[in-house]
């Protein structure tokens, strides 16, 4: 990726720079602690959804409105940061757990979304729409499917 430290080529599964440096910390920390047997991919994924939906949770009754303000409350904002926090670090040990390189992950899943959903008007034929769609027709704006 780029030269300044937001990822790059693979080293034992794990991007380099700041990504890969926060990965080697996250699995340093849980073999000190002698936790690598709980790291199962399985407890990974379970533990990554419980703090996907304590985010969530934040969320839950505010208006579209009030939850595009919701970092201008410090006490919200810290505990939006401190659960976007906890569900990244889930992913970067599922990651490292599966040999995942996260980045390269994710740039071949925008690849495949820009093949996928090319841009209206530009000629991308018969899978042309506004977004995907549900299978019923109505347009899903969910992408990363």
């Amino acid at each position: 990726m780029s030269e300044s430290g937001d990822g790059g080529a693979r080293e034992g599964g794990r991007p380099e720079g700041r990504m890969g440096e926060l990965q080697r910390r996250l699995a340093e920390f849980a073999a000190a602690r002698h936790w690598e047997p709980y790291h199962t991919p399985k407890n990974l994924a379970t533990a990554l959804s419980v703090e996907a939906a304590e985010l969530v949770e934040i969320f839950q009754w505010l208006t579209p409105e009030e939850s595009a303000r919701v970092m201008g409350d410090p006490a919200v904002a810290a505990r939006v940061e401190d659960e976007v926090a906890d569900v990244l670090a889930y992913l970067l040990q599922f990651c490292e757990v599966l040999g995942i390189d996260a980045l390269e992950a994710l740039a071949a899943k925008i690849d495949r979304n820009e093949r996928r959903f090319p841009v209206p008007g530009t000629g991308g034929g018969a899978g042309e729409t506004d977004g995907p769609t549900d299978g019923h027709g109505r347009t899903n704006r969910h992408s990363a499917e």
